[in-house]
C-alpha cells in the first residue's frame, strides 16, 4: 500500500474525531484547536507524500525498457525456405564470387557431427579454425644445443648459436561439388529437406578432409615395418621420447587384423586391452586406432601394403578451417530444368599442413 493511501487513512479518522468532539457538549477550545492542528498537519504531509509518489513513478515509467521486438523467423525455417524458393543472395571473399546461402549455426553443427560420426582422420589431428583466408605460424625450430664452453679466467667466450624459427604458412582452397535433387523433394517437410542436405554435405565433406589429410600424411617417406619389433623401434628409438607416451599406433582393417594375429614366444597375442583406445586394444601401452578400409585404404601397387601411422598426429598435421560452408541453388543449369531438379553446389575452405613432420613415422606392413 502507498504511504500515502495509509496518511489519507490516518485523516480520516482524526476527522471523524473532531467531528465527535465538536458534537460534545463537554468540547474545550483547546482540544478543537489542538486536533484542527493536527489534521492540517497531516494534510499538509500528504500533499508533499503524493508529490514523491508521483515523481517516483514518472521516474520508474522513463527506465521502462523498450517493448521486445516479435521473435525473429527461426533462422533454419528462414534457410529451408530459401532453399526451396532457390533464393540467390550474392556474396563474395577473395577474388572469387559465390552466390549462396550460409548454413546456419545449428545445421552446420549438425554437419560437423555427421563428418566425425564415422572414420574421420581429423579427429586425429589439430584442427584449428581461421577467420582469414591466408596467414602464418611461427614455430621455434628443433636443433641439437651442444650447451657452453668451459672458459678458463680471462680466456674469451665463445659465441653460442641462437635460437631459429621456422614459418608455416597457410592459404585456404575451395573444395566444392553439387547434387541434384528432385523438386518433389522441395516441396516435401523441413525436416525432410534439412537432413538431405545434412548428409550430404556432411558425409562429403569428411571424405574431402579424409582424403586431404591421407595426402599430407603419405608426403612422408615409407618406412618397412616387418614385424612388432620394428614398431616398438620406431617408438622407443625413431621418436623423440617427447611424442612416446602421446602416441597412438593408426592403421586400417587390414593392418588391425594382421596386428591382432601376432603372438609372443608362448603363443599368447600381443594386443592388449585398454579402455582408453578407440579398437579396446593397446600394443605396448600405445593405443591402437583402426580406420576403414575405404578411408585408409592399403597399398595395392605390388602386393598388398598396410599403413602403420605411429606417432603423436595432434603435433604432426594441423588443418586450418575456415569454417565456412555456403550452399547455393540453381535450376537453369545443365538438364535441370528438362528433369525438373535443382542443382545444390555446397562449398568449404580448409587447407592441411605438417606442422612438425618428427612427431610420426608413415610405415607399412606387407600383409600379401
Amino acid at each position: 500500500m502507498l504511504k500515502s493511501v495509509e496518511m489519507k487513512e490516518q485523516l480520516e479518522a482524526l476527522n471523524n474525531k473532531a467531528k465527535a468532539l465538536l458534537n460534545s457538549e463537554d468540547a474545550k477550545l483547546e482540544d478543537i484547536q489542538a486536533i484542527n492542528a493536527e489534521i492540517e498537519t497531516l494534510q499538509a504531509k500528504i500533499a508533499v507524500q503524493e508529490k514523491i509518489e508521483a515523481d517516483e513513478k514518472a521516474a520508474l515509467e522513463n527506465k521502462k525498457p523498450a517493448p521486445v521486438n516479435q521473435p525473429k523467423e527461426d533462422e533454419v525455417k528462414a534457410f529451408i525456405n530459401a532453399v526451396r524458393s532457390k533464393f540467390r543472395n550474392a556474396m563474395k571473399e577473395g577474388s572469387g564470387a559465390d552466390g549462396g546461402y550460409t548454413v546456419p549455426q545449428d545445421i552446420q553443427t549438425k554437419i560437423n557431427e555427421l563428418r566425425e560420426s564415422k572414420d574421420a582422420l581429423q579427429n586425429l589431428i589439430t584442427v584449428e579454425p581461421v577467420k582469414t583466408l591466408s596467414g602464418s605460424r611461427v614455430f621455434k625450430a628443433r636443433t641439437q644445443q651442444t650447451g657452453f664452453s668451459e672458459v678458463a679466467e680471462g680466456g674469451t667466450i665463445a659465441e653460442k648459436a641462437t635460437p631459429q624459427f621456422t614459418q608455416l604458412s597457410y592459404s585456404v582452397k575451395k573444395y566444392a561439388g553439387f547434387f541434384p535433387v528432385t523438386n518433389e523433394l522441395l516441396k516435401d517437410s523441413d525436416q525432410a529437406i534439412e537432413q538431405t542436405l545434412i548428409r550430404w554435405i556432411g558425409d562429403e565433406s569428411r571424405v574431402t578432409r579424409n582424403k586431404l589429410i591421407l595426402a599430407e600424411l603419405k608426403k612422408k617417406a615409407k618406412t618397412a615395418i616387418a614385424d612388432v619389433d620394428d614398431i616398438k623401434d620406431t617408438l622407443n628409438v625413431t621418436l623423440d621420447p617427447a611424442f612416446r607416451y602421446t602416441a597412438s599406433i593408426v592403421t586400417n582393417q587390414d593392418g588391425f587384423n594382421w596386428l591382432d594375429k601376432q603372438k609372443d614366444a608362448d603363443g599368447n597375442y600381443l594386443l592388449q586391452p585398454s579402455v582408453t583406445a578407440p579398437t579396446g586394444k593397446q600394443l605396448f601401452g600405445v593405443p591402437v586406432v583402426m580406420v576403414s578400409n575405404k578411408d585408409l585404404p592399403s597399398d595395392t601397387t605390388d602386393g598388398t601394403k598396410a599403413p602403420f601411422i605411429i606417432g603423436d598426429l595432434k603435433e604432426a598435421i594441423v588443418m586450418f578451417d575456415r569454417q565456412t560452408t555456403e550452399i547455393m541453388a540453381s535450376d537453369t543449369a545443365m538438364d535441370a530444368f528438362e528433369t525438373d531438379r535443382t542443382l545444390f553446389r555446397a562449398i568449404e575452405r580448409e587447407e592441411v599442413k605438417t606442422r612438425d613432420a618428427e612427431a610420426f613415422v608413415y610405415g607399412e606392413v606387407s600383409i600379401s
